[in-house]
């Protein structure tokens, strides 16, 4: 199969399984094969798109021509490529997780939570292999409306009210600032094609530049930069399978994946550079990776602390785009992939303990790592991949960044990297330590007055450890392959 085929099978083949999850919706074992069947496909064909970055070609489609020269059109180069790969093995994985976590938190729902996941899993996909900034746009706007039925599952008026922040806060973004930003750049360069190098240099006024990408930065919503960041927050009444995939990876990666491939295929690292156009938006994301990091720590519910947290680690990589250095760059790259794997494990823990324990609140979690080993365990490896300690992924990732920020002479930049992570140690790995402190004196007594044990283990089901033991391998795993990921993204800021 060609990779031109093979990147329309990668839109149609999850849509297609939508409908088959729905179809089978009265039969729970036969909509679960679909879903697992149907993320399996997608992978492999991704993995054939990505054989054939590798080898040099850059493979192309268009599904639409609207215009002479614009349409819906596809192509792949190494950084839609790393995207497609992580969404499509990542979707496996949460998909195992869902079916574990659905039936044993008694979800209502299910055929529909199913369905419109490969939905946003298809929409993703058409982010990732955009060939222009229209195809990017349009499928962003459906990941939107897509998952909205998911943050607003459970059907409570808490859900209902988060849906409109997050429909409200992401629509009026993209529609106000990204889509003038868009017309705007048709009207001066003549194309929206993601090109080598760009397409604006010699175009735009250093003034304009500066204007242009901060309404690129602050209409792409779904980076969520502050102030535009409470959709985030608020999508966490969304089940944790919801929270973990598309709050991780799918919606909140789309958003910081589309700030690089604006910053590097629309302006070009050269023109950036030359203008300084992005520092005063590297700083704003520096101020939200402190103040978020900051808001984290006030946090005692689990998801709460969490989201906030991916609001801060989500500006280290457009703190990475608007440096505009190659170390920068590919930092900011290698940090979708680091921090999609270290934080999906942490929203797979944070589900696990709701499922067998019922518990939330981190003050309530004294003692749970001595039922839940392996959960918790994999809470601390995911959490110190986030903070960036080796030999875990996320020590690569953070390193380029820092490397980006001392090769554009800004060490002040460089200090907030640093004491981001010292921040990222103060409300992650109390997390972890408390669940091996001995429980309350008056929780172990009733522990042990109902026949149990502190130390006897007591997991979610199996189809939630299993993923998440997975993934915080893969933070190992990334740490010893991260030389074949960065040569594989070298290309994005060396054209070839």
């Amino acid at each position: 199969m060609s990779a031109e085929i093979a990147i329309l099978l990668c839109l149609f083949v999850p849509a297609i399984g939508s409908l088959g999850i729905w179809f089978t919706g009265n039969q729970p074992n036969v909509r679960e094969g679909v879903t697992l069947v149907t993320a399996g496909l997608l992978f492999c064909l991704v993995l054939i798109v990505v054989a054939d970055v590798g080898a040099g070609s850059r493979p192309e489609a268009v599904l639409l021509e609207m215009f002479p020269g614009l349409g819906i059109a596809f192509k792949v180069e190494p950084l839609g490529a790393t995207f497609a790969l992580i969404a499509s093995s990542l979707w496996i994985l949460t998909s195992i997780y869902a079916i574990g976590y659905m039936r044993g938190h008694h979800e209502e729902n299910q055929t529909r939570f199913f369905a419109f996941f490969a939905l946003a899993i298809a929409s993703t996909m058409g982010i990732a292999f955009a060939g222009n900034m229209l195809t990017l746009f349009t499928f962003y706007e459906v990941l939107s409306v897509c998952t909205y039925p998911l943050v607003t599952h459970s059907g409570t008026p808490e859900a209902k009210r988060a849906g409109r922040v997050y429909l409200g806060i992401l629509l009026g973004t993209s529609i106000g600032f990204q889509l003038f930003a868009i017309g705007y750049t048709w009207v001066v360069a003549g194309t929206l094609d993601f090109t080598d190098g760009g397409i604006l240099e010699g175009k735009i006024s250093t003034g304009m530049a500066i204007v242009l990408l901060s309404l690129y930065v602050f209409g792409i919503g779904k980076a969520a930069l502050m102030p535009f960041h409470r959709w985030l927050p608020a999508a966490m009444v969304a089940p944790t399978p919801v929270s973990a995939l598309l709050h991780a990876v799918a919606v909140v990666k789309a958003g910081v994946f589309s700030i690089l491939k604006v910053s590097v295929y629309i302006f070009g690292i050269d023109l950036l550079s030359a203008t300084d156009a992005g520092l005063w938006l590297a700083y704003a994301a520096a101020a939200t990776i402190i103040l978020a990091s900051i808001v984290a720590m006030t946090k005692d519910n689990l998801k709460l602390r969490l989201a906030y947290s991916t609001v801060s680690q989500l500006s280290y990589i457009v703190l990475g785009a608007m440096l505009a250095t190659s170390s920068s760059a590919l930092g900011g790259a290698m940090h979708i992939a680091m921090h999609a794997f270290g934080k999906i494990t942490l929203f797979f823990c944070a589900g696990a303990i709701m499922v067998a324990t019922h518990k939330t609140e981190i003050s309530q979690m004294h003692g749970l790592g001595r039922q839940m080993p392996f959960t918790f365990i994999a809470f601390g490896i995911a959490a110190l991949s986030i903070i960036g300690l080796p030999p875990l992924g996320g020590a690569w990732s953070k390193w380029q960044l820092a490397l980006g920020a001392a090769e554009a002479e800004q060490l002040l930049l460089i200090a907030v990297l640093m004491v981001s992570s010292l921040l990222n140690v103060a409300y992650l790995i109390p997390v972890a330590i408390r669940g091996f402190m001995p429980a309350s004196q008056g929780n172990a007594a009733s522990h042990e007055q109902n026949g149990g044990s502190q130390w006897q283990i007591k997991e979610a089901p199996m189809l939630c450890v299993v993923p998440l033991c997975i993934t915080a391998v893969g933070c190992f795993a990334l740490f010893l392959f991260a030389d074949s990921l960065f040569y594989f993204l070298q290309p994005i800021v060396s054209g070839d």
